[in-house]
């Protein structure tokens, strides 16, 4: 079916999502046809105040308002001296809610995926390079327990061969195959604190 220019527009720019295939888009751009014009105001305005008051942080690469550093940064009481490694900022917020690290995060913003054409270079591996000039003792890498995930916790702990830094990864626990952002706290927290270091 043949839908009128400005809808198509709309269930084109909703299928680009993550996820969201073309049914989806379909139902979602119907949803939103529905919605009194002062909710879709509200939805367009709060994406585009998004997009000018947030950036990624400076430091870490995480969240952040514009030109600044992201919260866990800023916090003077956070551990300087370790680097949780994580690869999405909904990653962040799993570690946190585990309560059991205390340090500071980088964002890599993606995992090694060549078939998909994600390589090192496309990912925030020289910002995290960049802070081992600093007080950095350990570096812990968070992934998701899969193959990319693994991949690049292999690629990493080779690059990271720095005199006197530890480089660990979470004890057993999280489950094969599944995602850090869906574990349950105790699980997460349970992994931090078993974490094993990395060696060839």
């Amino acid at each position: 079916m043949t839908y009128p220019p400005a809808l198509q527009a709309v269930i084109d720019e909703l299928g680009r999502f993550p996820g969201v295939g073309a049914k989806s888009a379909q139902r979602i751009a119907f949803w939103l046809m529905r919605q009194p014009s002062e909710d879709v105001d509200r939805l367009a305005s709060s994406l585009g105040e998004m997009k000018v008051k947030l950036s990624f942080c400076e430091r870490c690469c995480n969240i952040a308002e514009s030109g600044g550093l992201c919260p866990i940064c800023a916090d003077t009481r956070r551990d300087q001296t370790v680097i949780c490694v994580v690869e999405s900022p909904p990653d962040v917020g799993a570690v946190e809610r585990s309560g059991a690290f205390h340090g500071t995060y980088h964002v890599l913003h993606g995992v090694l995926n060549p078939l998909e054409g994600v390589t090192p270079d496309r990912l925030k591996i020289q910002e995290l390079l960049q802070r081992l000039h600093g007080p950095v003792k350990e570096v812990i890498l968070c992934f998701n327990s899969n193959v990319e995930g693994d991949h690049t916790a292999m690629y990493l702990s080779r690059l990271l061969q720095v005199p006197g830094l530890i480089v660990s990864q979470p004890a057993s626990g999280l489950p094969v195959g599944g995602d850090l952002e869906f574990a349950d706290d105790l699980t997460l927290g349970r992994a931090l604190d078993g974490r094993r270091v990395l060696s060839d």
